[in-house]
């Protein structure tokens, strides 16, 4: 599929909802205003036919009332579908927007910025116009968290990436469940806290099941009613005798009405909480999965034989049985037969307990589900890119470590747009392997590093990325491309990165394989200082047979490739200066870069320089 077929799929979408939501809207007010004709008929029967035998204006009654309460569930369905059909444009919408890289229709994932992570700060993962607000699509919070975990904590078996990607492509191609799914989410929303508030209440011991008495009391009191209505038919005692007994058991079930009263509380909004997911669990169930993980993720919503959703529905069952209690009459006479009240307290407390250990289950299908359909809209989103090849970092017979390989063709920032994106490519193989990238300011160095660093995430997340074709070996990603100083902490710029260096060099030394990209290293540093402690910086890198690319202002970096010949390779990116014009063409080229331009800019804009 071309983007524009997308667009215009997008577009249609949206066309046919406004074209529906025109006739619901028309439908919603011919409903409703036929209603208010049924209730002025059945006014106007009842009082021109008052004089009449009863059954005359009961037939009015009947003949006007029963439409009318018919009418008062199409009118509920009417507006169920406004605000489906209503959501719907908006999702389409977004993603229209989101094509043009307009994001911000989506959560940007601020709560889960870390300036200290391994390179999810230096790769702009996290935040305002970030990688996880152009993929995220979750509707839940287990989804958003599911999704920022895979971003902070990428993949790196082989088996695994590609279990993911094969579950991504197979929601991809289901443009049907992926919107359902969304527009369900946004129509239940949920609440921040809706996870930790349900993991907490599956913890906590039920108050009334917890007391060996109070189970046995409603069988109990059945017991002595049967017992005191048999003496009655048998005359040993009075119908007067009887009744008090009746009156008795009453008022004493008045003593659980505070609790039962508060449990109707909590539960009523667990129950909200567990309606938000029914719909999507109901969603995820009814559709048949073929992916190993998805048919993983699917079993999850299952509790013994029992769908999930089945299960909640059984809940809303009690709880709307627990609302009789709200009729008087019926509340007093079943209280004082058996207990009613606290009989169906302890049935809800009963399904509690059977499904606590479910919840968890849940909760992660609902995250997992929502989380990879983020995924698969992107990789419907985009049909250019491309699943990379994963290379195992291990040989399965011998156990011995294979070679690092990391080579992709037309490499492109995801977050660039596509008219303005320059693509260039990336090879590197073996270990210890380093590219050395120089070149002038503005030229592109930094962004090719994001570039590299952020489609290494992608591939290493199971996700598509933005290439024409890429194969990796998954290892840990490491960058330091944006140290900043802390005032907090009394500790200056170049400490911050000192210590950014001495970290990684730990993980390596204590044998983790790594893929490091680090823009100008040493910074906060003098011009000698820094070329000295950046060569030795590098041959530390070399002898602990690491992989990774540096970009740096140094062109005496460069000569290090005489030093470890073919395994560190020199590349730049160079700015034309022609007369008096600067011009860049964000293209890599191979070699240490011949032209610098902060001399030419300064001039450029009236600064005077000496010489």
């Amino acid at each position: 599929m071309e983007i524009s077929e997308i667009r215009g799929r997008y577009r249609q979408i949206t066309e046919d909802a406004q074209r529906k939501l025109a006739g619901v809207q028309t439908a919603i007010y011919r409903t409703g205003t036929a209603r208010l004709l049924l209730f002025a008929v059945c006014v106007a029967g009842i009082v021109a036919f008052r004089s009449e035998a009863w059954y005359v204006w009961t037939g009015v009654l009947a003949v006007t009332a029963i439409p009318f309460l018919f009418l008062v569930k199409f009118h509920n369905r009417l507006f169920y579908r406004k605000e489906y059909l209503v959501t719907k444009i908006n999702v389409n919408r977004q993603e229209l927007a989101a094509l043009d890289n307009d994001f911000s229709a989506f959560d940007d994932g601020s709560v889960f910025a870390d300036s200290s992570h391994l390179y999810s700060f230096d790769l702009d993962v996290f935040g305002p116009r970030s990688l996880f607000q152009a993929i995220n699509r979750t509707v839940t919070e287990p989804g958003g968290k599911r999704l920022a975990a895979w971003f902070s904590s990428h993949l790196l078996d082989k088996d695994a990436i590609e279990e993911r990607q094969e579950a991504v492509a197979e929601l991809s191609r289901d443009s049907e469940f992926r919107q359902r799914f969304r527009i369900l989410g946004l129509m239940h929303k949920g609440e921040k806290a809706d996870e930790t508030e349900l993991r907490q209440w599956a913890e906590t011991p039920g108050f009334f099941r917890k007391n060996t008495l109070l189970r046995s009391l409603p069988y109990i009191v059945a017991g002595l009613n049967l017992f005191a209505l048999l003496l009655l038919l048998a005359g040993v005692i009075t119908a007067v005798q009887w009744g008090a007994v009746f009156v008795l058991f009453m008022a004493c079930s008045f003593a659980f009405t505070g609790k039962i009263t508060r449990l109707q509380n909590l539960y009523g909004r667990k129950l909200k909480i567990l309606g938000t997911y029914a719909a999507l669990l109901s969603l995820v169930e009814g559709r048949e999965m073929k992916a190993a993980m998805l048919k993983r993720v699917a079993a999850k919503t299952c509790s013994g034989h029992t769908p999930s959703s089945v299960a909640i529905r059984r809940l809303n069952r009690l709880m709307d049985e627990l609302d009789w209690r709200n009729n008087i009459f019926v509340y007093a006479v079943l209280n004082a037969l058996f207990f009613w009240e606290l009989r169906q307290a302890m049935r809800i407390e009963a399904w509690r307990e059977e499904h606590a250990s479910d919840f968890v289950r849940w909760l992660e299908a609902v995250g997992e589900i929502d989380a990879l359909l983020s995924l698969a809209t992107f990789a419907y989103n985009n049909p250019d890119y491309t699943y990379p090849s994963v290379l195992s970092g291990a040989d399965r017979n011998g156990g011995k470590a294979e070679k690092f390989r990391l080579c992709a063709a037309r490499l492109g920032h995801p977050l660039i747009s596509r008219e303005r994106c320059v693509r260039n490519d990336i090879e590197m193989g073996g270990s210890p392997a380093f590219i050395i990238i120089t070149g002038a300011n503005m030229a592109g160095k930094s962004t090719y590093l994001r570039t590299v660093g952020v489609n290494f995430l992608l591939a290493c997340i199971g996700a598509p990325v933005c290439a024409g074709r890429m194969e990796l070996t998954p290892v840990r990603l490491v960058t330091s491309l944006r140290t900043s100083d802390s005032l907090n902490d009394n500790e200056s710029y170049f400490f911050a990165e000192l210590k950014r260096l001495k970290m990684i060099i730990d993980m390596l030394q204590h044998g983790e394989k790594l893929f490091v990209i680090l823009d100008e290293i040493l910074k906060g540093t003098n011009s000698i200082d820094k070329q000295k402690g950046s060569a030795a910086l590098v041959r530390q890198f070399m002898a602990l047979r690491t992989n990774g690319i540096i970009a740096t202002h140094d062109l005496a970096l460069g000569a290090l490739s005489d030093m470890f010949p073919g395994k560190i390779r020199n590349f730049c990116f160079e700015a034309d200066i022609t007369g008096d014009e600067l011009s860049f063409s964000y293209k890599l080229r191979q070699g240490t870069a011949q032209n610098m331009n902060a001399c030419f800019l300064m001039k450029k804009m009236g600064i005077a320089v000496a010489g």
